[in-house]
């Protein structure tokens, strides 16, 4: 039975569709990337293919194909995004054991809900993308189009891995937990943060 999930939120380009280590998507809208880095690398694993050896040099130049520059969130930029994931979160009563907000992405550790974790992806990032334009901070800004609308910032799907063990739950906290410190930022801690507990029963 999934009890929680490992939830992964992309910023655009972080994550291409034809990324040699596997993606979730089965085509390339962008006949450029097409041509620079080949078709679709779909994976059926629900598993983390993030470790994957993989060439880092084709990987950065397959980006310069991508219709806009990749987005790399500023400090602004991610606390702006925090307070949106917060809103949402404080407001459906989503229960989050763990939550890490990087530069290009954003880690979770969420309880199983009645709705579908592509479901909750989806309202995580609208009420980011929501904050970003409040606050005149969305990255993608110079693009918008004739209307004022900018592209969304985030990559079109969400990768999750399901979590069914209370061994699994507790390890993915600790991996979320530990993701700003390895790569050299400070720990990150959020009131709407809740501990796991093992024995309570999912909502």
């Amino acid at each position: 039975m999934v009890r929680a999930y490992h939830l992964i939120l992309t910023a655009y380009g972080f994550w291409l569709p034809n990324d040699p280590r596997g993606s979730w998507s089965t085509f390339v809208r962008n006949i450029e990337l097409y041509r620079q880095a080949g078709p679709a690398t779909k994976v059926t694993t629900k598993q983390s293919v993030a470790h994957h050896s993989h060439n880092h040099h084709q990987r950065r130049q397959a980006k310069q194909a991508l219709k806009y520059p990749p987005v790399v969130f500023t400090g602004q930029q991610a606390r702006a995004i925090t307070q949106g994931f917060a809103d949402y979160i404080t407001k459906n009563n989503r229960r989050v054991f763990a939550c890490a907000v990087m530069p290009d992405h954003a880690h979770f550790v969420i309880e199983r809900c009645e709705r579908s974790i592509e479901i909750v992806a989806e309202h995580l990032k609208a009420r980011a993308t929501t904050f970003l334009n409040r606050q005149n901070l969305h990255p993608l800004q110079a693009h918008a189009n004739t209307k004022g609308r900018a592209p969304t910032p985030w990559a079109r799907h969400a990768w999750s891995v399901f979590l069914s063990g209370h061994r699994d739950i507790a390890r993915t906290i600790r991996y979320v937990e530990q993701n700003p410190i390895k790569a050299g930022h400070r720990p990150q801690h959020y009131d709407w943060v809740t501990p796991f507990t093992p024995n309570k029963p999912p909502v």
